[in-house]
């Protein structure tokens, strides 16, 4: 009987203090609810940072519901939308407007049966579109007229909710490309709870990250959905040849390559496929294009990243390559202010400096960057590289115990005296990778991220150690070392990017394999490739012809294709064409006397180099000797192609014709095939000076020759 009782006095506990939970519980939940519940709803394009676009008589509205919390989601369920004025437009149920050709004024209303919000959007007679007496139909025009009132101050409502941590969390952009010694190309319980514990504003992806397109779509789905308020920037190096990140779809050629078809149309397309192709995984900001100018041939790290060597053309092909990317819907990023174009150090690996006094740099280096400010760039890179005529405040190095120079990236001076104040940008500043030795090396992570901060950086790339930056960042401010101010101004360009670009989480987002889908057309599609293909071929410069090319070849004729780094791509791209093709690939420089006897034998010798290096195009360096070794071999043409670099020829110059293909993505190995063999006739212009080996010139800027 006493066990009986017993068991019942446990039961009637267990019950009693199951129901407490389980009340204790709905009461934690009821209050999360009532402390973050919708507070209105509003139309997307009112809000006064979005940039709207009336396309063919038809525009896409969206609503947004505003949380008690001050964050914002896309809300698409339960929505009923209407027209005032069906005989001006007419709208369907998912926001879609499209005008009837009347001029008029329409007002679309939405509401989700709670609150509502609405736009003007006007079809009338373009201003000026006739001169008085001319005849004809006067031109018309479609207009949204946004509405006004503080409920259309999304981001001050935000921001003015925002813990100091989220706020810090906002500049923050780590990587995750390696976890435990593994590729991350999944979401890991641990990231997400990073992502999550940080607030973070975004996180950068690279090659190991990006494998095939179904993947990389999953993985930046995984992201979006670990953030808690505010979308993510998910950002990527897709600039285009040498620096590609993608695994999948198209290999576009890089800058120097779009710089020698001196093409902004082509430049425009390019940046908008990689567009297009990063919008559709949900990559949403892209670092590039670079708009260094490289006016310096021994420069290690940037080279064919440049569109070239003259401000102009950088300027001009820059802002076209950038318009495509952000016509797209992605965010675009010069890189690297001041200008990494004229330094002989990779900042990777050591500190720059660029000597050149402010004059000097308005009329070269900083050109670019204006004009891309000036078109309207969503986001700006800092260099890694010292400027002592506009920053000459030293700091100790913690690697070498001596005064260095501060760099740019953590210069007061060049991104706010000269990036915000004189050049008048408005946009989004974010350093260069913090982990690069130029920075790592001379500055303690936590130190450095203050600094740059201070300096006027509004997101902090690649922090090393997350959790220390973070905390030292809060500790800073707490202290009062970084003003909140500072970080409210860069917190509400960071939302005003995400905002203008569309990154902002969906209350029910789109099913994960719609998204695959829709990537897997995009990716690399037809017309992508088409793109890529014309780019290529645009691009292949004939700098030197003496033996009047293209080849003209007899079933019997045999090429021999001599060299190492990428040769069986250039190789096998020719013998696709010719079926008398032999491939000697030389990983010692030194051939083999059998090797020498094809060579005699040949009727045309095809050799590409490969260099990245001012040693590497040494006529002493092993590769060029070969090189000259085969010109004075054979009495058969000699025919060179610079595959990276368009100053190999400097170290042989005696060579019968020369190519310049500026980089080894298959399109450009195809295209340079082409060209040997005739099927078009080449005609890049050269976007840099070669010099020769005494400091004259040996091809100057824009030569070029064709068929």
């Amino acid at each position: 009987m006493r066990q009986k009782s017993k068991l019942l006095l446990y039961s009637l506990v267990f019950v009693l203090t199951f129901s407490q939970m389980l009340i204790g519980g709905s009461v934690k939940m009821a209050k999360a609810e009532e402390t973050n519940k919708v507070e209105d709803l509003l139309i997307y394009q009112n809000i006064p940072e979005v940039e709207t676009a009336i396309q063919e008589g038809q525009i896409q509205l969206k609503a947004l519901h505003v949380y008690s919390e001050g964050h914002f989601m896309k809300a698409t369920d339960d929505l009923v939308w209407e027209s005032a004025n069906k005989n001006v437009a007419m709208v369907d149920q998912d926001g879609n407007v499209t005008f009837t050709g009347q001029n008029g004024r329409a007002f679309i209303t939405v509401t989700d049966g709670v609150y509502r919000d609405r736009v003007a959007l006007d079809y009338k007679v373009k201003t000026d579109s006739k001169t008085k007496g001319e005849k004809g139909k006067p031109e018309t025009e479609a207009i949204l007229v946004k509405q006004e009132g503080e409920k259309y101050d999304l981001i001050g409502n935000a921001l003015s909710k925002m813990t100091l941590e989220e706020k810090v969390g906002q500049m923050l952009m780590p990587d995750f490309r390696n976890w435990k010694g593994k590729n991350v190309t999944e979401m890991l319980p641990e990231i997400e709870q990073l992502v999550k514990k940080y607030h973070l504003g975004g996180v950068i992806l690279f090659r190991e990250n990006v494998v095939t397109t179904e993947q990389t779509a999953r993985l930046v789905s995984q992201y979006q959905e670990a953030a808690e308020k505010y979308g993510l920037l998910l950002t990527i190096d897709q600039e285009g040849g040498i620096v590609t990140r993608l695994q999948s779809g198209t290999d576009m050629p890089g800058n120097m390559a779009l710089g020698a078809t001196r093409s902004q149309e082509i430049s425009y397309n390019v940046g908008n496929a990689i567009g297009e192709e990063l919008a559709s995984l949900g990559i949403n900001m892209n670092f590039a294009p670079v708009m260094d100018v490289n006016n310096n041939p021994d420069n290690p790290v940037i080279g064919v990243r440049s569109f070239g060597e003259d401000p102009q053309l950088v300027a001009d092909l820059g802002v076209a390559y950038t318009k495509g990317l952000q016509d797209a819907g992605v965010a675009a990023t010069a890189k690297h202010f001041p200008g990494h174009g004229d330094t002989a150090v990779d900042s990777h690996l050591g500190l720059p400096e660029v000597p050149h006094d402010k004059e000097r740099l308005k009329e070269v280096e900083l050109y670019p960057f204006q004009k891309g400010m000036e078109a309207g760039i969503d986001a700006i890179m800092t260099a890694h590289v010292t400027f002592p005529k506009i920053d000459g405040t030293k700091a100790i190095s913690q690697k070498t115990g001596e005064e260095i120079a501060i760099p740019a990236t953590l210069s007061y001076k060049v991104l706010t005296e000269l990036m915000r104040e004189e050049m008048g940008y408005e946009g989004v500043i974010t350093t260069d990778a913090m982990n690069m030795k130029a920075i790592s090396d001379h500055f303690g992570p936590v130190d450095a991220a203050i600094r740059a901060v201070k300096a006027g950086t509004d997101i902090v790339l690649m922090p090393v150690g997350l959790e220390e930056v973070a905390t030292g960042m809060l500790t800073a401010v707490k202290s009062g070392e970084i003003s909140e101010d500072r970080i409210d101004a860069s917190v509400k360009r960071i939302l005003t990017l995400k905002v203008k670009r569309g990154v902002i989480k969906e209350e029910n987002p789109i099913p994960v394999e719609e998204k695959v889908a829709n990537a897997l057309k995009v990716v690399g599609s037809p017309a992508h490739k088409q793109i890529e293909k014309e780019a290529a071929q645009k691009s292949i410069t004939l700098v030197k012809n003496d033996t009047g090319l293209p080849l003209q070849l007899t079933n019997s004729s045999n090429i021999v294709v001599v060299g190492n780094s990428f040769i069986n791509n250039l190789g096998n791209a020719i013998k696709s064409r010719h079926d008398h093709t032999t491939i000697i690939e030389t990983p010692t420089y030194k051939l083999t006397d059998a090797q020498l006897e094809q060579v005699r034998n040949a009727s045309a010798v095809v050799v590409g180099t490969y260099t990245f290096n001012v040693s590497g195009r040494s006529p002493s360096h092993p590769q060029m000797a070969m090189v000259n070794q085969l010109i004075g071999l054979t009495d058969a043409p000699v025919i060179g192609f610079g595959i990276r670099n368009p100053y190999d020829i400097m170290a042989y110059p005696g060579i019968d014709a020369y190519f310049a293909q500026y980089g080894f993505r298959p399109a450009s190995f195809e295209a340079a095939a082409g060209a040997l063999l005739g099927e078009f006739s080449p005609t890049g212009k050269l976007p840099v000076t070669i010099p020769d080996l005494n400091s004259g010139v040996l091809y100057n800027f824009g030569h070029g020759l064709s068929y």
